[in-house]
Protein backbone atom coordinates (compact mmCIF):
# COMPACT_ATOMS: atom_id res chain seq x y z
CA UNK A 1 0.00 0.00 0.00
CA UNK A 2 1.56 3.59 -1.09
CA UNK A 3 1.83 6.21 1.56
CA UNK A 4 -1.42 7.95 -0.16
CA UNK A 5 -3.75 5.02 0.56
CA UNK A 6 -2.25 4.45 4.03
CA UNK A 7 -3.21 8.12 4.77
CA UNK A 8 -6.29 7.81 3.01
CA UNK A 9 -7.18 4.46 4.98
CA UNK A 10 -6.27 6.53 8.22
CA UNK A 11 -8.43 9.41 7.79
CA UNK A 12 -11.57 7.06 6.88
CA UNK A 13 -10.94 5.30 10.00
CA UNK A 14 -13.71 5.45 12.32
CA UNK A 15 -11.23 5.78 15.20
CA UNK A 16 -9.89 8.69 14.08
CA UNK A 17 -13.02 10.60 13.28
CA UNK A 18 -13.53 10.44 17.23
CA UNK A 19 -13.18 13.85 19.12
CA UNK A 20 -10.92 13.81 22.24
CA UNK A 21 -13.27 13.58 25.62
CA UNK A 22 -12.79 17.17 27.51
CA UNK A 23 -11.03 17.25 30.80
CA UNK A 24 -13.97 16.04 32.91
CA UNK A 25 -15.10 13.49 35.38
CA UNK A 26 -16.86 10.15 34.55
CA UNK A 27 -17.76 7.62 37.42
CA UNK A 28 -19.47 4.40 36.45
CA UNK A 29 -21.77 1.87 37.93
CA UNK A 30 -21.78 -1.81 35.91
CA UNK A 31 -24.05 -4.58 36.73
CA UNK A 32 -21.48 -6.95 34.90
CA UNK A 33 -17.93 -7.37 34.48
CA UNK A 34 -17.97 -7.30 30.62
CA UNK A 35 -19.29 -3.93 30.85
CA UNK A 36 -16.69 -2.79 33.62
CA UNK A 37 -14.07 -4.20 31.60
CA UNK A 38 -14.55 -2.03 28.24
CA UNK A 39 -15.19 1.09 30.57
CA UNK A 40 -12.02 0.66 32.30
CA UNK A 41 -10.52 -0.29 28.86
CA UNK A 42 -11.61 2.97 27.50
CA UNK A 43 -10.45 4.82 30.23
CA UNK A 44 -7.08 3.95 29.24
CA UNK A 45 -7.04 4.72 25.14
CA UNK A 46 -5.64 8.12 24.56
CA UNK A 47 -8.72 10.41 23.53
CA UNK A 48 -10.22 9.79 27.56
CA UNK A 49 -6.29 10.84 28.54
CA UNK A 50 -7.81 13.77 30.18
CA UNK A 51 -10.81 12.43 31.57
CA UNK A 52 -10.50 11.15 35.54
CA UNK A 53 -12.65 7.66 35.38
CA UNK A 54 -13.84 5.11 38.05
CA UNK A 55 -15.36 2.58 37.64
CA UNK A 56 -17.62 0.56 40.85
CA UNK A 57 -20.16 -2.18 40.92
CA UNK A 58 -23.99 -2.73 41.80
CA UNK A 59 -24.98 -0.29 39.32
CA UNK A 60 -28.12 2.47 40.17
CA UNK A 61 -29.39 1.52 43.84
CA UNK A 62 -25.07 1.57 44.57
CA UNK A 63 -24.97 4.88 42.74
CA UNK A 64 -27.68 6.54 45.09
CA UNK A 65 -26.10 5.04 47.60
CA UNK A 66 -22.92 6.69 46.32
CA UNK A 67 -24.12 10.04 46.22
CA UNK A 68 -26.70 10.78 49.19
CA UNK A 69 -23.16 12.09 50.79
CA UNK A 70 -20.65 13.02 47.73
CA UNK A 71 -20.46 15.38 45.12
CA UNK A 72 -21.84 13.66 41.07
CA UNK A 73 -19.51 13.97 38.38
CA UNK A 74 -19.74 15.66 35.02
CA UNK A 75 -21.13 12.13 33.70
CA UNK A 76 -22.67 9.23 35.38
CA UNK A 77 -22.41 5.86 33.40
CA UNK A 78 -25.37 3.09 34.23
CA UNK A 79 -25.34 -0.06 33.83
CA UNK A 80 -29.36 -1.93 33.91
CA UNK A 81 -30.91 -5.08 33.41
CA UNK A 82 -34.06 -3.79 35.28
CA UNK A 83 -37.35 -3.61 33.36
CA UNK A 84 -38.77 -0.19 32.31
CA UNK A 85 -40.53 0.59 35.41
CA UNK A 86 -38.25 -0.15 38.13
CA UNK A 87 -35.51 1.71 36.14
CA UNK A 88 -37.91 4.82 35.97
CA UNK A 89 -37.99 4.18 39.53
CA UNK A 90 -34.41 4.37 40.20
CA UNK A 91 -33.53 7.10 37.51
CA UNK A 92 -35.98 8.98 39.80
CA UNK A 93 -34.74 8.27 43.16
CA UNK A 94 -31.09 8.88 41.39
CA UNK A 95 -31.96 12.24 40.21
CA UNK A 96 -32.49 13.47 43.88
CA UNK A 97 -28.96 13.46 44.26
CA UNK A 98 -27.81 14.86 40.82
CA UNK A 99 -26.01 17.81 40.80
CA UNK A 100 -26.92 20.93 38.10
CA UNK A 101 -25.07 20.28 34.73
CA UNK A 102 -24.25 16.34 35.70
CA UNK A 103 -25.01 14.02 32.64
CA UNK A 104 -26.27 10.27 33.09
CA UNK A 105 -25.70 7.93 30.10
CA UNK A 106 -27.19 4.46 30.99
CA UNK A 107 -26.36 1.75 29.55
CA UNK A 108 -29.46 -0.88 28.78
CA UNK A 109 -29.82 -4.81 27.71
CA UNK A 110 -33.13 -3.43 25.76
CA UNK A 111 -33.23 -2.59 22.43
CA UNK A 112 -36.45 -0.06 22.74
CA UNK A 113 -36.49 2.76 21.14
CA UNK A 114 -40.25 4.21 23.35
CA UNK A 115 -37.41 3.46 26.49
CA UNK A 116 -34.50 5.67 24.78
CA UNK A 117 -37.37 7.82 24.16
CA UNK A 118 -39.09 8.19 27.77
CA UNK A 119 -35.70 8.35 29.33
CA UNK A 120 -34.48 11.08 27.07
CA UNK A 121 -37.91 13.00 27.86
CA UNK A 122 -36.93 12.41 31.61
CA UNK A 123 -33.49 13.80 31.18
CA UNK A 124 -31.38 11.07 30.77
CA UNK A 125 -28.66 12.16 28.07
CA UNK A 126 -27.71 8.87 26.22
CA UNK A 127 -29.20 5.43 26.37
CA UNK A 128 -26.98 2.88 24.68
CA UNK A 129 -27.56 -0.75 24.58
CA UNK A 130 -24.95 -3.67 25.38
CA UNK A 131 -23.00 -5.32 24.26
CA UNK A 132 -20.17 -2.13 23.35
CA UNK A 133 -17.49 -1.95 22.43
CA UNK A 134 -14.93 0.17 23.47
CA UNK A 135 -14.52 2.53 20.74
CA UNK A 136 -18.04 2.60 20.69
CA UNK A 137 -18.36 3.87 24.24
CA UNK A 138 -15.95 6.51 23.87
CA UNK A 139 -17.56 8.10 21.00
CA UNK A 140 -20.61 8.04 22.88
CA UNK A 141 -19.36 9.98 25.35
CA UNK A 142 -17.19 12.10 22.95
CA UNK A 143 -20.75 13.29 21.71
CA UNK A 144 -22.09 14.67 24.35
CA UNK A 145 -19.79 17.11 24.75
CA UNK A 146 -18.58 17.37 21.48
CA UNK A 147 -21.29 17.11 19.29
CA UNK A 148 -23.55 19.70 17.55
CA UNK A 149 -25.97 20.05 20.43
CA UNK A 150 -23.32 20.19 23.40
CA UNK A 151 -23.53 22.52 25.08
CA UNK A 152 -20.00 24.56 26.57
CA UNK A 153 -18.85 22.73 29.08
CA UNK A 154 -16.66 24.91 31.31
CA UNK A 155 -17.33 27.54 33.64
CA UNK A 156 -15.30 30.22 34.28
CA UNK A 157 -14.66 32.30 37.63
CA UNK A 158 -12.37 35.33 37.61
CA UNK A 159 -11.11 36.98 41.03
CA UNK A 160 -9.45 40.05 41.04
CA UNK A 161 -8.23 42.56 44.11
CA UNK A 162 -10.34 45.47 44.57
CA UNK A 163 -6.43 47.05 45.86
CA UNK A 164 -3.09 45.56 45.67
CA UNK A 165 -1.81 43.05 48.56
CA UNK A 166 -5.40 42.41 49.64
CA UNK A 167 -5.42 38.08 49.08
CA UNK A 168 -6.89 38.21 45.72
CA UNK A 169 -4.37 35.74 44.12
CA UNK A 170 -4.29 33.71 47.62
CA UNK A 171 -8.11 33.53 47.79
CA UNK A 172 -8.49 32.58 44.40
CA UNK A 173 -6.07 29.40 44.19
CA UNK A 174 -7.34 27.98 47.37
CA UNK A 175 -10.58 28.01 46.29
CA UNK A 176 -9.94 26.24 42.79
CA UNK A 177 -7.89 23.74 45.26
CA UNK A 178 -11.46 23.36 47.29
CA UNK A 179 -13.81 23.02 44.11
CA UNK A 180 -11.21 20.49 42.97
CA UNK A 181 -10.96 18.33 45.85
CA UNK A 182 -14.04 18.68 47.24
CA UNK A 183 -16.13 18.75 43.69
CA UNK A 184 -13.48 16.55 42.08
CA UNK A 185 -14.20 19.20 38.79
CA UNK A 186 -11.51 18.87 36.62
CA UNK A 187 -10.42 22.77 37.03
CA UNK A 188 -7.52 25.20 35.94
CA UNK A 189 -6.00 28.20 37.66
CA UNK A 190 -5.01 30.61 34.88
CA UNK A 191 -2.43 33.17 36.38
CA UNK A 192 -3.31 36.14 34.20
CA UNK A 193 -0.51 38.77 35.87
CA UNK A 194 2.33 37.72 33.70
CA UNK A 195 5.09 39.61 35.32
CA UNK A 196 4.56 38.79 39.07
CA UNK A 197 2.21 35.69 38.97
CA UNK A 198 2.49 33.91 41.95
CA UNK A 199 0.62 31.08 41.03
CA UNK A 200 3.88 28.55 40.97
CA UNK A 201 5.16 30.00 44.04
CA UNK A 202 1.85 28.75 45.77
CA UNK A 203 1.79 25.69 44.53
CA UNK A 204 5.71 24.71 44.94
CA UNK A 205 6.26 24.57 41.19
CA UNK A 206 8.05 26.59 38.43
CA UNK A 207 7.10 25.63 34.97
CA UNK A 208 8.94 26.23 32.02
CA UNK A 209 5.90 27.22 30.48
CA UNK A 210 2.85 28.85 30.54
CA UNK A 211 0.04 31.47 29.40
CA UNK A 212 2.76 33.45 27.96
CA UNK A 213 3.28 30.79 25.38
CA UNK A 214 -0.41 30.90 24.78
CA UNK A 215 -0.89 34.54 24.39
CA UNK A 216 2.51 35.41 22.12
CA UNK A 217 1.88 32.62 20.08
CA UNK A 218 -1.64 32.60 18.49
CA UNK A 219 -0.60 30.92 15.13
CA UNK A 220 -0.11 27.36 17.27
CA UNK A 221 -3.45 27.55 19.66
CA UNK A 222 -5.51 24.74 19.52
CA UNK A 223 -6.17 22.41 22.48
CA UNK A 224 -3.29 20.00 22.06
CA UNK A 225 -0.71 23.15 22.41
CA UNK A 226 -2.56 24.50 25.70
CA UNK A 227 -2.79 20.96 27.21
CA UNK A 228 0.92 20.66 26.85
CA UNK A 229 1.02 24.24 28.52
CA UNK A 230 -0.72 22.95 31.84
CA UNK A 231 1.53 22.07 34.97
CA UNK A 232 -0.09 19.24 37.06
CA UNK A 233 -0.89 20.28 40.93
CA UNK A 234 -3.21 16.67 41.39
CA UNK A 235 -5.27 14.65 39.73
CA UNK A 236 -7.96 16.90 39.42
CA UNK A 237 -5.90 20.73 39.45
CA UNK A 238 -3.71 22.23 37.22
CA UNK A 239 -2.46 25.64 36.65
CA UNK A 240 -1.47 27.61 33.38
CA UNK A 241 1.50 29.73 35.34
CA UNK A 242 2.57 33.00 34.38
CA UNK A 243 6.30 33.53 33.64
CA UNK A 244 6.56 35.82 36.49
CA UNK A 245 9.67 38.01 35.10
CA UNK A 246 9.92 41.34 34.27
CA UNK A 247 12.43 40.49 31.15
CA UNK A 248 9.44 41.94 28.49
CA UNK A 249 6.84 44.97 28.99
CA UNK A 250 3.59 42.74 28.30
CA UNK A 251 1.67 45.39 26.73
CA UNK A 252 -1.58 43.27 25.55
CA UNK A 253 -4.34 43.92 22.97
CA UNK A 254 -8.01 43.55 24.37
CA UNK A 255 -8.58 40.70 23.17
CA UNK A 256 -5.19 38.87 24.36
CA UNK A 257 -6.52 35.85 26.12
CA UNK A 258 -10.14 35.17 24.30
CA UNK A 259 -8.50 32.29 22.37
CA UNK A 260 -7.00 30.71 25.42
CA UNK A 261 -10.01 31.01 27.82
CA UNK A 262 -12.08 29.95 24.39
CA UNK A 263 -10.37 26.66 24.20
CA UNK A 264 -10.19 26.01 28.19
CA UNK A 265 -14.09 27.11 28.63
CA UNK A 266 -14.93 24.00 26.08
CA UNK A 267 -12.48 21.08 27.37
CA UNK A 268 -11.81 22.06 31.18
CA UNK A 269 -15.10 21.88 33.86
CA UNK A 270 -13.96 24.80 36.05
CA UNK A 271 -11.20 27.67 35.02
CA UNK A 272 -10.14 30.09 37.71
CA UNK A 273 -8.83 32.92 36.85
CA UNK A 274 -6.32 34.65 38.56
CA UNK A 275 -6.50 38.62 37.44
CA UNK A 276 -3.76 41.23 38.40
CA UNK A 277 -5.29 44.17 40.16
CA UNK A 278 -5.00 46.51 37.04
CA UNK A 279 -7.58 48.31 35.17
CA UNK A 280 -7.23 48.42 30.97
CA UNK A 281 -8.54 46.58 28.03
CA UNK A 282 -7.99 42.88 28.32
CA UNK A 283 -8.43 43.02 32.39
CA UNK A 284 -11.89 44.44 31.60
CA UNK A 285 -13.04 42.25 28.77
CA UNK A 286 -11.64 39.26 30.96
CA UNK A 287 -14.01 40.49 33.89
CA UNK A 288 -17.02 41.23 31.57
CA UNK A 289 -16.57 37.77 29.75
CA UNK A 290 -16.56 35.49 33.04
CA UNK A 291 -19.19 33.59 34.48
CA UNK A 292 -18.76 34.68 37.87
CA UNK A 293 -16.85 37.70 38.79
CA UNK A 294 -15.64 38.04 42.92
CA UNK A 295 -13.70 40.64 43.99
CA UNK A 296 -11.82 40.42 47.23
CA UNK A 297 -11.13 43.40 49.34
CA UNK A 298 -10.05 44.49 52.86
CA UNK A 299 -12.81 46.25 55.07
CA UNK A 300 -10.60 49.64 54.64
CA UNK A 301 -11.85 53.06 52.76
CA UNK A 302 -9.73 52.76 49.74
CA UNK A 303 -11.11 49.04 49.08
CA UNK A 304 -14.64 49.85 49.26
CA UNK A 305 -14.14 52.97 47.02
CA UNK A 306 -12.53 50.91 44.69
CA UNK A 307 -14.98 47.35 44.97
CA UNK A 308 -18.06 50.17 44.37
CA UNK A 309 -16.11 51.49 41.08
CA UNK A 310 -15.37 47.81 40.01
CA UNK A 311 -19.03 46.75 40.93
CA UNK A 312 -20.53 49.75 38.81
CA UNK A 313 -18.47 49.62 35.88
CA UNK A 314 -19.33 45.32 35.21
CA UNK A 315 -23.42 46.26 36.26
CA UNK A 316 -23.48 47.77 33.64
CA UNK A 317 -21.76 45.87 31.46
CA UNK A 318 -23.18 42.41 32.69
CA UNK A 319 -26.81 43.69 32.87
CA UNK A 320 -28.46 40.40 32.74
CA UNK A 321 -25.63 38.80 35.01
CA UNK A 322 -25.37 38.19 38.93
CA UNK A 323 -23.84 40.96 40.43
CA UNK A 324 -20.07 40.48 41.17
CA UNK A 325 -19.22 38.58 44.26
CA UNK A 326 -17.59 40.11 47.17
CA UNK A 327 -15.35 38.34 49.81
CA UNK A 328 -13.40 40.37 53.05
CA UNK A 329 -10.41 38.97 53.31
CA UNK A 330 -7.87 40.04 56.00
CA UNK A 331 -10.44 41.01 58.70
CA UNK A 332 -9.65 41.75 61.98
CA UNK A 333 -6.31 43.24 61.66
CA UNK A 334 -4.98 44.31 65.00
CA UNK A 335 -4.52 47.96 66.08
CA UNK A 336 -6.27 48.56 62.93
CA UNK A 337 -9.20 50.78 61.93
CA UNK A 338 -12.00 49.01 59.60
CA UNK A 339 -15.09 49.52 58.04
CA UNK A 340 -17.66 47.60 59.57
CA UNK A 341 -19.43 44.56 57.11
CA UNK A 342 -22.59 45.68 57.75
CA UNK A 343 -21.41 49.32 56.46
CA UNK A 344 -19.37 47.62 53.53
CA UNK A 345 -22.32 46.17 52.46
CA UNK A 346 -24.63 48.67 52.76
CA UNK A 347 -22.02 51.41 50.96
CA UNK A 348 -21.92 48.59 47.84
CA UNK A 349 -25.00 47.68 48.47
CA UNK A 350 -24.23 43.96 48.04
CA UNK A 351 -24.23 41.53 51.34
CA UNK A 352 -20.07 40.26 50.95
CA UNK A 353 -20.89 36.32 50.48
CA UNK A 354 -17.18 35.40 52.01
CA UNK A 355 -15.68 36.66 55.23
CA UNK A 356 -11.90 35.45 55.95
CA UNK A 357 -10.54 36.64 59.22
CA UNK A 358 -6.57 37.78 59.27
CA UNK A 359 -4.54 34.96 60.06
CA UNK A 360 -1.08 35.56 59.60
CA UNK A 361 0.49 32.38 61.02
CA UNK A 362 -1.51 29.83 58.75
CA UNK A 363 -1.83 31.81 55.93
CA UNK A 364 2.70 32.65 55.57
CA UNK A 365 3.36 28.75 56.81
CA UNK A 366 0.85 28.34 53.70
CA UNK A 367 3.00 30.52 51.25
CA UNK A 368 6.12 29.79 52.54
CA UNK A 369 5.75 26.24 51.78
CA UNK A 370 3.85 26.41 48.95
CA UNK A 371 1.38 24.94 49.87
CA UNK A 372 -2.43 25.23 50.19
CA UNK A 373 -4.50 26.17 53.18
CA UNK A 374 -6.30 23.01 53.59
CA UNK A 375 -2.90 20.91 53.53
CA UNK A 376 -1.33 22.96 56.61
CA UNK A 377 -4.20 22.89 58.82
CA UNK A 378 -7.44 21.02 57.18
CA UNK A 379 -9.58 21.59 59.95
CA UNK A 380 -9.16 25.61 59.92
CA UNK A 381 -12.61 27.62 59.71
CA UNK A 382 -10.72 29.27 56.99
CA UNK A 383 -10.85 26.37 55.12
CA UNK A 384 -14.37 25.65 55.73
CA UNK A 385 -15.21 29.06 54.34
CA UNK A 386 -13.30 28.88 51.23
CA UNK A 387 -15.16 25.19 50.98
CA UNK A 388 -18.19 27.17 51.16
CA UNK A 389 -17.38 29.85 48.35
CA UNK A 390 -16.65 26.82 45.90
CA UNK A 391 -19.57 24.90 46.29
CA UNK A 392 -21.60 28.29 45.75
CA UNK A 393 -19.54 29.59 43.18
CA UNK A 394 -20.10 25.83 41.27
CA UNK A 395 -23.45 25.83 42.38
CA UNK A 396 -23.59 23.59 44.91
CA UNK A 397 -25.17 25.24 47.75
CA UNK A 398 -26.95 28.66 47.85
CA UNK A 399 -24.99 31.34 48.75
CA UNK A 400 -24.79 32.23 53.10
CA UNK A 401 -25.37 35.41 53.54
CA UNK A 402 -22.21 37.07 56.01
CA UNK A 403 -24.25 38.55 58.75
CA UNK A 404 -25.69 34.64 59.51
CA UNK A 405 -22.34 33.16 59.87
CA UNK A 406 -20.85 32.14 63.57
CA UNK A 407 -17.51 34.47 63.06
CA UNK A 408 -19.70 37.76 61.60
CA UNK A 409 -20.80 38.46 65.40
CA UNK A 410 -17.19 37.95 66.79
CA UNK A 411 -15.65 39.85 64.22
CA UNK A 412 -17.93 43.03 64.47
CA UNK A 413 -17.54 42.87 68.09
CA UNK A 414 -13.76 42.79 67.42
CA UNK A 415 -14.20 45.97 65.05
CA UNK A 416 -16.08 47.64 67.68
CA UNK A 417 -13.71 47.13 70.45
CA UNK A 418 -10.93 48.62 68.02
CA UNK A 419 -12.32 51.48 67.37
CA UNK A 420 -13.41 53.03 70.71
Amino acid sequence: MSDTEVERASQNDPANLIAPVPRISIQAFCESQDIAGVIESAASDRRMSKAHVKVHMGGIPAAIEAYRTAPTPNLIVIETFSDRATLIDQLESLAEFCDAGTKVMVVGHENDIALFRELTSRGVSDYVVAPIEVLSFISQVSHLYNGPSAELLGRTIAVVGAKGGVGASTIAHNVAWSISRLLEYQSVIVDLDLPFGTAGLDFNQDPPQGVADAVFSPERLDTAFVDRLLSKCSDTLSILAAPATVDRLYDLPEQAFDATLDILRSTTPCSILDVPHQWCGWTKRVLVAADEVVIVAAPDLANLRNTKTIIDSLRAARVNDHPPRVILNMVGVPRRPEISLSEFAKAIEIEPFGVVPFEPKLFGTAANNGQMLAEVEAGSKIVETLDDIGRTLMGRVAARRVKKTLLTPLLERFARKKAS
